[in-house]
């Protein structure tokens, strides 16, 4: 299973959980599972996302493949202008 790590304010919206342990075999997955899991998270995972899969950063990363040694850290929108 891959090791998933919420970054940034994420994490308010799992209960504070920030490590997971998930089967996912694409970030869709990933997403589909994470939002299950914690209903408040779901939407702030529709955009503004990046993902880092094993040190490679993604910005449109739903069929980016995910391996089932992966680490996949998950990183909020940065605001600014």
């Amino acid at each position: 299973m891959a090791r998933v790590v919420l970054n940034g304010n994420l994490r308010r919206y799992s209960g504070g959980e920030s490590e997971f342990e998930l089967d996912a075999k694409n970030v869709r997955q990933l997403f589909a599972q994470l939002g299950a899991s914690y209903p408040q998270l779901a939407p702030h995972l529709e955009e503004g996302i990046a993902v880092a899969i094993d040190g490679e950063i993604y910005q449109d990363a739903l069929f980016a493949d995910i391996g089932p040694d992966s680490e996949v850290h998950i990183i909020p929108k940065i605001a600014g202008g």
